[in-house]
């Protein structure tokens, strides 16, 4: 008897707490949504980026007229995968910074080589190894704003 109510104890504390577990990203970002879109093509336009980690592509403006880059621009880069493939994962995210929230105050690759986007005002340093954005150092506590990336062939889609 003792038994069978530890076992409705515990079916009733795990049924009572769903509601506090989700898998929703509920983390507002304070860079406001703008529309985003970029269609990249990686053997015509971008052949070294393809295949590659470490690197960075920026956009300030769109290559064409139906694209758009989001509040700050956008920073596409290759960064670490920990899938059994090996492929190389593609990540972007809205250059500007969210500590300043500017969109003329942006985020730009460490000079060193780094996995990094470093803030040209705050000095704030995000980790962007594993696609995350997490700040590391400086006054910046809230991650950068990612955007999705999808391959598609040999073309790398950017979009909200």
């Amino acid at each position: 008897m003792l038994q069978k109510r530890l076992i409705i104890y515990c079916l009733l504390i795990a049924l009572l707490s769903i509601p506090f577990v989700g898998c929703k990203d509920n983390n507002r970002s304070s860079i406001p949504d703008y529309p985003i879109y970029l269609q990249l093509n990686l053997t015509a336009q971008y052949s070294t980026f393809k295949n590659s980690s470490g690197q960075f592509l920026s956009f300030e403006k769109g290559v064409t007229t139906n694209e758009r880059i989001g509040f700050g621009g956008v920073i596409v880069c290759t960064g670490i995968t920990l899938d059994d493939y090996g492929g190389t994962q593609y990540y972007a995210f809205d250059m500007a910074c969210p500590y300043e929230v500017k969109n003329t105050v942006k985020v730009h690759p460490d000079s060193e080589g780094l996995p990094h986007l470093i803030c040209d005002k705050c000095g704030s340093v995000f980790d962007i190894s594993f696609g995350y954005g997490n700040p590391l150092s400086g006054p910046a506590k809230e991650f950068l704003k990612k955007y999705r990336t999808s391959l598609s062939g040999d073309v790398l889609y950017v979009n909200r």
